[in-house]
């Protein structure tokens, strides 16, 4: 338990539906242009072609800068013919990292060119994300989301598989320690070169549970604007996991919320979410 916490830090205002904008004005999308991952988290499976499926990680199919640019354009001229609310947010969040992946650059760089009005916004586990700022800057990203699940390396050990940095392979502490300092470092580095930033941490009973408020006071301090604490979805090595209940999702937000914003709202959303959150488009239909 965080002891000594900090008055919580006020929350910036925006439009970005994921940061505490409106959503019934505010739609986004996420483009799944990125395929590869340079970690393997041990809740992440990640499938292709798999249209049920409303997690993160996956998407019906991967896209070509291009394809992801069409995509923008369709959508957007939906929701204008539709009304309501509409598309805001263009963001990258997978399905893999899209740091690690170059496409992810030259999908933005085609967006802001194609539609230089939409928000920018990229979502990373954090491994390579100090590499990227000044890259992320010049693109004019908005916003930034880090993922981190563990705020000790014994803690990250039973979260990561492995980490693959600059041609290694790491595995237990010594990944989780590497990653977790890149994590921290990119909270800070983002903050600090004006980028609204918010942190996702899975909440894992049993695993990561007691880091989760020790988390939220340290990404305090380096700069994080709000953070969105998610349970747990019992898959892969932690398939036999029991997910927190929503009594418990509830206790730990609260807490949470004394010391940094929390985002109550997400929907844990496929790479290639489209439109409102809670009510996405069915891209299949959309485009037949």
């Amino acid at each position: 338990m965080a002891t000594g916490c900090p008055m919580m830090k006020m929350q910036r205002q925006t439009d970005h539906p994921c940061f505490g904008g409106d959503h019934s004005k505010a739609g986004r999308i996420h483009l799944p242009v990125a395929p590869g991952c340079n970690i393997k988290c041990g809740f992440c499976e990640r499938k292709f072609d798999c249209a049920n499926e409303s997690r993160p990680g996956v998407t019906s199919k991967v896209l070509s800068p291009e394809q992801a640019v069409e995509r923008v354009t369709l959508v957007k001229r939906h929701m204008q013919i539709k009304g309501g609310a509409q598309l805001k947010v263009v963001g990258i969040a997978g399905p893999g990292d899209p740091l690690a992946n170059p496409k992810t650059f030259e999908t933005f760089e085609k967006v802001k060119e194609a539609h230089p009005e939409m928000t920018l916004c990229l979502s990373t586990n954090g491994l390579l994300l100090t590499e990227y700022i000044e890259k992320l800057q010049r693109l004019g990203v908005h916003s930034i989301t880090v993922t981190i699940n563990a705020l000790t390396p014994e803690t990250g050990a039973k979260v990561y598989e492995w980490v693959k940095f600059h041609g290694d392979t790491l595995a237990g502490e010594e990944g989780a320690a590497v990653l977790l300092k890149r994590q921290l470092d990119g909270v800070r580095y983002a903050s600090a070169a004006g980028m609204m930033v918010k942190v996702n941490h899975v909440y894992i009973p049993g695993v990561n549970d007691h880091e989760s408020l020790d988390l939220a006071v340290k990404v305090r301090e380096l700069g994080a604007d709000m953070m969105n604490i998610i349970p747990v979805i019992p898959i892969g090595l932690f398939k036999d996991v029991e997910p927190p209940s929503d009594a418990a999702m509830e206790l730990v937000r609260n807490q949470a919320e004394l010391i940094l914003s929390q985002a109550r709202h997400c929907k844990q959303c496929r790479a290639d979410a489209a439109g409102v959150v809670g009510q996405d488009i069915d891209l299949q239909a959309l485009s037949a």
